[in-house]
C-alpha cells in the first residue's frame, strides 16, 4: 500500500490532519508535512509562492523519503497543490484526494481579494484574520456543537507567519485553471467536500468530480470547509474505502 500524504489548507498547518494521522494509521502510513513557511516548516518564502513550487517541495519530500508513489490528497490550498503535482508527475500518483477545493482559476475579483488577504496578513498580523476566518471554515452547528475545535482553529490560523500567509496568497491567484489537467488524470480518485461549504459549494465539488474520469464524490454531513475536523468519522471511513480500493 503506498502512503497517503495529506496536504493542508489556507492558512492552516499540519496539525489539521490529526484526526487521519491516527484514524488512518491502520491502513497505512499517513504522512502531513508542513507547507513551505507554514506550521514548523521555517523555510525563507519568495513574495508569491506557486502551487507549482509546493508541488517541487512535496515531490523533494518524496524523494528524500524514497517514496516512488503515493497517494496524495489536499484540502482547499492543499488540493491546488495535490493538482499540481498530478500534472507534473502523474507516474508518481498512486491516488488522489482532492478535499473541499476546485479546478477553476481565481478571476479578476478573487486576485484582487487574494492581494487584499496578503496585505492584510503583513499590516495587521494573523490574530484579526484568525478570528474572521473561523466563521467562514467551519459550520454554524460545528462551532455551536464543539467550540473547543474553533477555537484552536482560530490559534492554528493565527500562529501562523504573516509572510508565508501573504507568499501562499498570491501564489493561489497565480495558479491555472486544472480542469484539462484533470480530464487527462489516470490515478483513482475522490473528491471529498461538506455539505454547508460555503467557499467550495456542491456544484463545485460536482463539477471537479465530473471532470476526473471515474471519480466519486462523498458529502460529509453537517460539515463546512474543513470537513475532515468537522466530520472525522464519515471522513476516515471514506477515505479507508477509498485506499483499500487502491490496495
Amino acid at each position: 500500500m503506498p502512503p497517503l500524504l495529506l496536504l493542508h489548507g489556507f492558512p492552516l498547518d499540519h496539525t489539521l490532519w490529526t484526526p487521519q494521522v491516527e484514524g488512518l494509521a491502520g491502513i497505512t502510513e499517513v504522512i502531513a508535512p508542513d507547507l513551505r513557511g507554514f506550521g514548523q516548516d521555517g523555510r525563507a518564502v519568495p513574495e508569491a509562492m506557486t502551487m507549482e513550487a509546493y508541488a517541487r517541495d512535496v515531490k523533494g519530500l518524496l524523494d528524500d523519503r524514497g517514496i516512488d508513489r503515493v497517494v496524495l490528497g489536499g484540502l482547499s490550498m492543499g488540493g491546488y497543490v495535490a493538482m499540481a503535482f498530478a500534472e507534473a508527475w502523474p507516474e508518481r500518483l498512486a491516488g488522489l484526494l482532492l478535499i473541499n477545493t476546485r479546478a477553476t482559476a481565481d478571476d479578476q475579483a478573487g486576485k484582487r481579494g487574494r492581494e487584499d488577504t496578503a496585505q492584510r496578513a503583513l499590516d495587521q498580523g494573523m490574530t484579526v484574520i484568525a478570528r474572521a476566518m473561523v466563521p467562514t471554515l467551519l459550520s454554524e452547528s460545528t462551532r455551536q456543537r464543539d467550540p473547543a475545535l474553533a477555537t484552536s482553529v482560530e490559534a492554528m490560523i493565527a500562529r501562523q507567519r504573516p509572510e508565508a500567509v501573504a507568499a501562499a496568497s498570491r501564489g493561489m491567484a497565480l495558479r491555472p485553471d486544472m480542469h484539462a489537467a484533470l480530464a487527462r488524470l489516470r490515478a483513482p480518485a475522490l473528491v471529498i467536500t461538506g455539505e454547508q461549504d460555503t467557499l467550495m459549494p456542491l456544484p463545485t465539488s460536482l463539477a471537479l468530480q465530473a471532470t476526473v474520469p471515474g471519480a466519486e464524490l462523498v458529502v460529509i454531513p453537517g460539515a463546512a470547509h474543513l470537513s475532515n475536523l468537522e466530520g472525522p468519522v464519515a471522513f476516515n471511513a471514506a477515505a479507508g474505502k477509498f485506499l483499500a480500493t487502491i490496495a
